[in-house]
């Protein structure tokens, strides 16, 4: 077990990887989608709600099997953990696309009007007066989100990114010891998003203190 430390920390440190960056894609998506389907254009709001469907109605599996697999017929060939970010954001982004919209709807419209009253431009309305109110109303589903994004990545290992899970399963393989192994991949898990969910906690608090309204999760 000593001598495949390197390694598990190797593969733990490609599945924060894969977490992070396809965090931050779905992040942008999130907001460019979101934004979009609560457009007033009705081609950009369309366009967006048929890209947020598609995505979030078909499986992280199928998604990212096609873009290993079936992208090189096309003349489009990714490296594997790109392979795996690009689903990871693009499945993900989608969801959060509804996040964005929901917590954008929910901010009073009297704010907003109020924000007309002063003399506001419609983009000056979204950064300075809807969106900091959004974000705090974003944060605590994004956390779920993230989460959730975390325990999709054990997917990678199956197009053959070295990941944790990947890593354990050659462990499994060379000890044997199929409790021991997954029960260790259980809790490395586990850790790591505990660590997620205190990080998203503290953002959240932090942006309801920006807004005075204090407590957090």
């Amino acid at each position: 077990m000593g001598s495949a430390l390197p390694r598990l920390g190797e593969g733990l440190l490609v599945t924060v990887e894969a977490t992070v960056l396809g965090a931050a894609l779905a992040l942008v998506l999130s907001y460019a989608l979101g934004l979009a389907t609560g457009s007033s254009h009705g081609i950009v709001r369309g366009g967006a709600r048929v890209v947020v469907e598609f995505f979030r109605g078909t499986s992280l599996y199928v998604q990212l099997f096609w873009l290993f697999f079936a992208l090189p017929m096309l003349g489009f060939r990714l490296e594997p953990l790109a392979c795996g970010v690009l689903a990871l954001g693009l499945n993900f982004g989608a969801y959060g696309a509804e996040v964005v919209r929901g917590a954008v709807a929910a901010v009073p419209a009297s704010q907003s009007e109020a924000a007309v009253a002063l003399g506001m431009r419609p983009g000056l309305r979204l950064r300075r007066v809807v969106l900091p109110q959004a974000q705090a109303l974003m944060i605590a589903p994004f956390k779920n989100l993230l989460v959730q994004l975390l325990k999709a990545t054990p997917l990678l290992s199956l197009v053959t990114v070295p990941d944790l899970t990947f890593e354990i399963d050659q462990l499994r393989s060379a000890t044997g010891d199929t409790a021991a192994a997954y029960l260790l991949l259980l809790a490395l898990y586990g850790a790591v998003a505990a660590v997620l969910s205190l990080l998203m906690n503290a953002l959240e608090r932090s942006a309801k203190a920006r807004l005075g309204q204090g407590g957090g999760a």
